[in-house]
């Protein structure tokens, strides 16, 4: 399966990210709310906006997934990103669904419904037997997210020097929410 770049849910739409969403992006990465749970780099907020364009970008042309650009279809609105990430936690391959809402966003519902259509897709087109999620541990609102999607928490452990929960679903349980 090629991994679309383009997905539709009831209120929003994906297209791919460019090196000229990275400076909205860094208005995302100033917040200190927004990104208190991000792994902690030496680099600035424009510095680090480059390399995250540049790393989806890089994940697209390896077929390796990568977060899209989360589009409000009513509005126009770019309100953050989304998407399946190849991780590896404690040594072992995971397919992660990934999202991030900008701060005016929250609490709307949208990292639910952009999470859900990614597990989605991942159990349709049978890209991994299990999907997770990784959350910082003291992150409640995507713990919450996780869990309504129908996320269990699994584990503790330690990703990217940060303390972090693996949330995860099986295909199995994915396909009782189905009927």
């Amino acid at each position: 399966m090629n991994y679309p770049l383009r997905i539709e849910t009831a209120r929003l739409y994906t297209r791919a990210l460019t090196p000229d969403d990275a400076e909205a992006w860094t208005h995302f990465l100033e917040n200190a709310e927004a990104t208190q749970y991000f792994p902690k780099l030496p680099v600035t907020p424009a510095e680090r906006a480059d390399m995250w364009m540049e790393s989806q970008l890089k994940r697209y042309a390896e077929g390796s997934y990568g977060l899209l650009a989360l589009i409000d279809k009513e509005s126009g609105a770019w309100i953050g990103q989304c998407g399946l990430l190849g991780q590896h936690v404690d040594g072992t391959a995971e397919l992660e669904v990934g999202y991030h809402i900008f701060p005016e966003f929250w609490l709307q519902g949208y990292a639910t419904e952009a999470a859900r259509a990614f597990r989605d897709l991942g159990f349709q087109h049978n890209l991994a037997p299990s999907i997770v999620s990784i959350i910082h541990r003291e992150n409640i609102g995507s713990q919450a997210v996780a869990n309504s999607n129908g996320m269990k928490r699994e584990k503790a452990c330690e990703f990217k020097d940060m303390e972090v929960f693996v949330y995860r679903i099986w295909c199995a349980e994915w396909e009782k929410l189905q009927e």
